[in-house]
């Protein structure tokens, strides 16, 4: 009875030795996740973090990118400010120094006030004024587009479609207008016999309201981009508010500046 168990046994045992013998043995792909660039190179999907604004499933994230957008508007304001500073201390310096007059060997004071088109000026501070408004009203439209955006791509929800104004247009309008507004104010100080190398106050005045329309105008074209994509082009609705938000900060950026080189040449004059 023992010798037939221990020949059973020895008789399954070489079974199974058979049996690996036959079976051909698996290998079990570790996957990579290196950085190389081979077929075998698997990336783990982006989970936040520095992830080159993308989100968890690989969408661009554009909470991130719109803040990042933000920032950077902001340090181009802040160089903005420092350059107009920089002019308003000059022109304080320059009004207050008195230069040698070679005809008595004396110091003496030659800042000529100048005489302002105050009517036009005011009408382009109204005019910048109110594009400054329009264009608020733009971003806060197409912020409330971008919110029912999902909730429009959802199957089966219905959400009302809102007659929306032009407020881009209307502010590229104005925009538009302030500038033609600044080229009659240039004329008629050039009318009264102010040109840019009359006096140190004419100089001033051009060098300053020329700084703050160029700056305008770079303002004036990314509008225009912005009116394009929302009229024309198939922009994601997501792309078009970062264009639209971050142009609308620096428009108001503008709108101060503005106020605070008129009230310069107003008051310091």
């Amino acid at each position: 009875m023992p010798s037939s168990s221990c020949s059973a046994a020895w008789g399954g045992a070489a079974s199974i030795l058979n049996m690996s013998a036959v079976v051909p043995p698996v290998s079990l792909d570790v996957p990579k996740t290196g950085r190389g660039g081979g077929e075998g190179d698997i990336h783990p999907p982006f989970r936040g973090g520095d992830d080159g604004g993308r989100g968890g499933d690989g969408a661009f994230n554009y909470g991130q990118r719109l803040r990042r957008a933000r920032l950077a508007m902001f340090l181009a304001m802040g160089s903005i400010l420092m350059l107009f500073v920089s002019f308003t201390t000059a022109y304080l310096v320059r009004q207050h120094s008195p230069t040698l007059d070679p005809a008595t060997g004396s110091y003496v004071r030659t800042w000529t006030p100048l005489d302002l088109p105050l009517t036009l000026l005011f009408i382009n501070t109204g005019l910048i004024l109110a594009s400054s408004l329009s264009v608020e009203f733009a971003r806060r439209q197409i912020t409330r587009e971008a919110a029912l955006a999902p909730i429009r791509s959802i199957p089966g929800i219905a959400v009302d479609q809102e007659r929306n104004f032009s407020w881009l247009a209307l502010s590229i309008a104005l925009g538009v207008a302030f500038l033609c507004g600044q080229l009659l104010a240039w004329r008629e100080l050039a009318h009264r016999g102010f040109y840019l190398s009359t006096t140190a106050s004419s100089s001033f005045f051009y060098l300053l309201t020329a700084t703050h329309a160029a700056h305008l105008t770079g303002g004036l074209i990314v509008l225009l981009y912005a009116a394009a994509t929302t009229s024309f082009f198939r922009t994601p609705i997501e792309k078009r508010r970062i264009v639209v938000d971050v142009t609308a900060w620096y428009w108001h950026f503008m709108a101060f500046i503005w106020i605070y080189i008129f009230a310069l040449l107003w008051l310091a004059k």
